[in-house]
């Protein structure tokens, strides 16, 4: 009995943890809109917070949430040093279509393309735009689903909050 019981108590102990566990960013390359392979981790590793944002060239509300960000952006880098990575999950038909929108769209942040979808299914990503936050150590503090106007300005009490 007392080996039962202590069988089901260390399940249980091994089990909650894992919950408390923080999840990181994968080691998975994705590559710039030139084509060259960039390591995630070489950006969610340096030190900064993060806000990944993932995109497509047909997602209206994905757009949206990245013009958003646009006015935003410039007081994130300089009042607490974040960065944001758009990651465009575009397969390689719309891949084209992707460097033009950004630059269209005047987003002044990195944009990068998991045409893959390495990252996006390693992260279990699946309705778009979705937001991850990543603390300055690699983890992955906060994730969003979808955009309504106003997201941007609550990720941006969570970056304020990191960054003390």
């Amino acid at each position: 009995m007392k080996r039962v019981f202590l069988l089901f108590f260390w399940t249980f102990v091994f089990g909650i943890s894992s919950l408390w566990a923080q999840k990181t960013i994968p080691d998975i390359t994705v590559r710039s809109l030139d084509g060259k392979p960039v390591k995630i981790r070489d950006y969610t590793h340096a030190g900064k917070v993060t806000v990944m944002s993932f995109w497509a060239t047909w997602c209206a509300p994905c757009k949206r949430e990245l013009d958003a960000m646009v006015e935003l952006y410039p007081g994130w880098q300089e009042k607490y040093g974040a960065q944001v990575l758009a990651i465009s999950i575009d397969d390689q038909r719309q891949l084209p279509k992707v460097g033009p929108m950004a630059a269209a769209q005047g987003w002044p942040f990195r944009v990068l393309s998991d045409a893959g979808f390495q990252l996006k299914n390693a992260l279990n990503i699946q309705p778009i735009p979705h937001t991850i936050l990543v603390d300055k150590s690699g983890n992955i503090v906060y994730e969003h689903t979808g955009y309504l106007p106003g997201d941007e300005l609550e990720l941006e009490k969570k970056i304020a909050a990191l960054s003390r």
